[in-house]
């Protein structure tokens, strides 16, 4: 999965929801994994790695709430319909814990073990308004 992030709209405190959501943020992909194919959603290890440095390393079992109970959660209010997507949050390690942020030309790599593999990804900050 791929983030966009308006760095304008970190004056809205810690809602990173509202900071994530303008039009065309939240890009998924290349490879979208269906639940099928995931044995077991408590049994992913995720890393992020930030220019080859690891950031992130937990697995979903150690998430505050397991994954059955946020879809039940979530269900509990809206109807959820195949192909939709629930974002859980992030492992500890983001920038705020390390009080770095993203900057152009940073290579970030993301694994979950299991599933499709490794995505790189090159982060590019957007051109100044003329």
């Amino acid at each position: 999965m791929n983030w966009s992030i308006a760095p304008d709209a970190r004056n809205l405190g810690m809602d990173w929801m509202a900071c994530k959501s303008a039009p065309g943020f939240k890009i998924i992909g290349p490879y979208v994994t269906p639940a099928r194919f995931v044995p077991d959603p408590q049994k992913l290890h995720i890393r992020l790695s930030l220019n080859g440095q690891v950031m992130q390393d937990e697995g979903t079992d150690d998430m505050i709430f397991g994954v059955a109970k946020l879809i039940e959660f979530v269900s509990s209010y809206v109807q959820l319909l195949p192909g939709d997507i629930i974002m859980t949050g992030s492992p500890s390690g983001n920038g705020t814990h390390y009080n770095r942020f993203l900057r152009n030309g940073d290579l970030m790599l993301g694994e979950i073990d299991g599933i499709v593999g490794a995505q790189l990804v090159r982060c590019v900050a957007e051109p100044p308004a003329t």
